[in-house]
């Protein structure tokens, strides 16, 4: 048996975006430990949660509501992820990867609030 959420290739993508951020966070300098690195990754893991969260809601109202807090969370890792590129704890290559995936996964994220509806 498999969660509802676990099909859904919104919260698969968030996995790997998660993952692909707790990567470029293994460079970050340790005196980011507590800081950014530990920010980016709670955002990070926070996209796919509130998807997993939401996906067992009683009404496709809060459903909705938890993927958009993902769609929030995903906005903010982006952010990071900019503070991160400045301080060059990433390259720039890394950085546009990354925000290629964020684009897609918020196109996709809202693309399924949307048919919701």
């Amino acid at each position: 048996m498999a969660f509802r959420f676990e099909n859904l290739e919104i919260w698969k993508l968030a996995i790997d975006y998660g993952e692909k951020i707790r990567a470029l966070t293994k460079k970050f300098p340790r005196s980011e430990l507590f800081g950014l690195t530990s920010d980016i990754n709670r955002a990070g893991i926070s996209i796919s949660s509130n998807i997993a969260e939401g996906s067992g809601s009683d009404s496709k109202a809060e459903f909705r509501r938890f993927l958009r807090i993902a769609v929030k969370s995903l906005f903010e890792s982006v952010s990071q992820l900019t503070v991160a590129r400045r301080r060059k704890y990433i390259t720039a290559e890394e950085y546009g990867d990354m925000y290629q995936n964020a684009e897609l996964l918020v196109r996709k994220v809202i693309s399924f609030i949307k048919s919701m509806r």
